[in-house]
């Protein structure tokens, strides 16, 4: 299939050729100008919550001397270990102004497998410093201590000495292919994966996302993603200081307990946009009242991006028909497309969103075919257009071009694909690679696709599709299909295979409700296995109910199968309850003989 490139021209909204520059190009233009700020509650905070640029611009300053007499030079790695707060931007801006590579990464503060991730993150990017806040401070030091790593210089950002002056700073040779960002977005805890986001890519990624939504200079964006994902860094905070414009956070643990209050802070704050998973969007049309939504007006809520995960046609109706009387607008909800190895967005729905209702077995046969009246269907989700990289779809094996209604590996190259690995030569050769005409390098997504009419579908994962006797089965479909017959279950699961006697066997796991304990698991176990059963002709080897948050995802919040079917080889799932199929392959595993512990699945 021929490549796409972007829908035109853009119009340069940028307040400098990187972020640096535009920071402090604002900073001197406005200096109280609001730039970036927490809201804990939305329901009563107003604009004081908000810091100005002059605040930004002399914080990062202070941060960039620290960081220089702390004996940290150009290139120099810095760990980033914060909760949801204007110090994360003043930290992160820090680094770019002392020439320095942010390391955003999730505190250490949580489950084992946390913790160790974020060490095995420090280590591989030969960190040279710490960046954190007082009030989290002492829990930090815990981490470092225990991970070996307590020799590190660890500064709290909002208790700075008096004698760093934002006078002494000076600004650094910043060009196209400088190292701003080192984005952990994926790998397994020993083996973690730092994609090198260059100061070019930065930007151009930026521009694209602020032209192609329409946003202009000095827009309001913002919402609960923490800002180490990517979606949350380089899709919310980012593009708000690049254009002279405001970021507007609440945490995530508020949303999660309170989900009315993310549209509570878009009406109070005025934001345009914002950006959420595909599960928030249903998870606020499950738990936001109808008495809170009569108090919401939504009707500057331009832009709803929807992506990180694969976007259901039904959460897209229903969040727009449930938020209507809110004066949302029609078409405010918007797919997308990104990955943290293009920075972030390459492709952007505008419009209503559009969708196609594709033969759900030609589909397992990777072919992309309007359904007929009365055949199974799936409605898949146009994700637009690229507004400014070049995207094909090849065949999977062969790197070759696919054409007609053929479904291939989506690949991208442009100016915002990122330069790399961290380090790993050999993963990023393989990944950025050079196509068999020896053009590129195009980025392997590992997304499975097709270019439609020149707006992009996305209808699976490469290397999780499941092969069950001979069919094709897309793991996101089975989940999503558990959750709707099952309300118990949570929001994230993850189905995957692993090695049987005749070939690979099926293991469902999935996050449950809380409430759900003792004899109710064993129920819901067997209600999932007839689930899965009438609905994908599939008999599981094994399932497993896990805690919520026991199912790994990559920091942009996509689900790691792989790595929850390593985890649970190891028999590390922080699992609830699991039947006797999935005791006896864990006991296998365990004893070394995995294919004694398990026969291939029927279908």
């Amino acid at each position: 299939m021929e490549p796409v490139n972007g829908v035109g021209a853009a119009e340069d909204v940028l307040a400098g050729p990187h972020l640096v520059a535009a920071i402090s190009a604002t900073a001197e233009s406005d200096p109280e100008r609001k730039a970036v700020g927490l809201v804990r509650d939305p329901e009563h905070e107003g604009e004081e919550a908000l810091r100005s640029y002059s605040w930004l611009d002399g914080r990062a300053r202070r941060i960039a001397v620290l960081l220089r007499r702390a004996g940290l030079g150009a290139g120099s790695r810095v760990l980033l270990l914060f909760p949801q707060s204007a110090e994360f931007a003043a930290a992160y801006a820090g680094c770019l102004y002392g020439g320095m590579v942010a390391v955003p990464a999730p505190l250490p503060t949580g489950t084992s497998l946390e913790t160790t991730r974020v060490a095995g993150i420090a280590r591989d990017a030969d960190a040279g410093a710490v960046l954190t806040v007082s009030d989290t401070e002492a829990e930090v030091r815990q981490w470092a201590a225990g991970a070996g790593l307590d020799d590190l210089p660890l500064l709290s950002v909002d208790e700075l000495p008096d004698d760093a002056e934002p006078e002494q700073w000076r600004r650094p040779e910043i060009r196209a292919d400088t190292v701003a960002v080192l984005q952990y977005t994926s790998g397994s805890t020993g083996d973690p994966k730092g994609v090198v986001v260059t100061h070019g890519a930065l930007a151009d990624n930026v521009r694209s996302l602020l032209s192609g939504f329409g946003l202009g200079a000095a827009p309001r964006l913002g919402g609960w993603l923490p800002m180490y994902h990517d979606m949350g860094l380089f899709g919310l905070l980012s593009p708000a200081l690049f254009s002279g414009g405001a970021a507007v956070l609440m945490s995530g643990g508020a949303f999660l307990r309170r989900p009315h209050l993310w549209l509570v802070l878009i009406d109070r704050f005025g934001l345009t946009f914002s950006a959420a998973p595909d599960f928030a969007y249903n998870y606020c049309v499950r738990r936001v009242k109808p008495e809170q939504i009569d108090r919401l007006d939504l009707s500057r809520w331009r832009w709803a991006a929807n992506g990180s995960e694969p976007i259901r046609a039904g959460t897209l109706r229903a969040f727009t028909k449930e938020f209507a009387p809110a004066g949302l607008p029609p078409d405010a909800m918007t797919p997308c497309y990104g990955l943290a190895e293009a920075t972030l967005l390459v492709s952007l729905s505008t419009g209503e969103p559009r969708t196609r209702r594709v033969d759900a077995a030609e589909l397992e046969n990777h072919r992309f075919v309007e359904a007929a009246a009365g055949h199974p269907a799936r409605e898949v989700v146009s994700c637009g257009r690229p507004p400014a990289l070049e995207v094909s779809v090849v065949d999977p094996v062969t790197g070759e071009p696919v054409s007609g209604v053929a479904v291939g590996e989506i690949r991208v190259r442009g100016a915002s694909v990122a330069a790399g690995y961290w380090r790993k030569p050999e993963a990023t050769a393989e990944t950025f690679a050079v196509a068999e005409d020896g053009s590129g390098p195009w980025l392997r997504t590992g997304d499975l696709g097709i270019l439609y009419e020149g707006e992009l579908y996305v209808t699976g994962r490469t290397k999780e599709l499941l092969i069950v006797h001979g069919r094709n089965i897309y793991p996101h479909d089975v989940e999503h299909g558990l959750r709707v017959h099952h309300g118990e279950l949570g929001m994230t699961g993850a189905v995957f295979t692993v090695p049987a006697e005749e070939g690979e066997a099926v293991v469902v796991t999935h996050e449950v409700a809380p409430s759900v304990q003792g004899d109710r698991c064993t129920e819901l176990v067997t209600a999932m296995r007839a689930t899965l059963a009438r609905e994908f002709g599939l008999a599981p080897v094994g399932v497993v109910l896990v805690r919520r948050g026991g199912i790994p995802r990559t920091s942009s919040g996509k689900v790691q199968r792989r790595l929850a079917a390593r985890l649970f080889r190891a028999g590390e799932l922080l699992r609830v309850h699991a039947d006797p199929g999935a005791h006896r392959l864990m006991a296998a595993f365990r004893e070394g003989d995995p294919l004694r512990g398990a026969s291939a699945p029927t279908a």
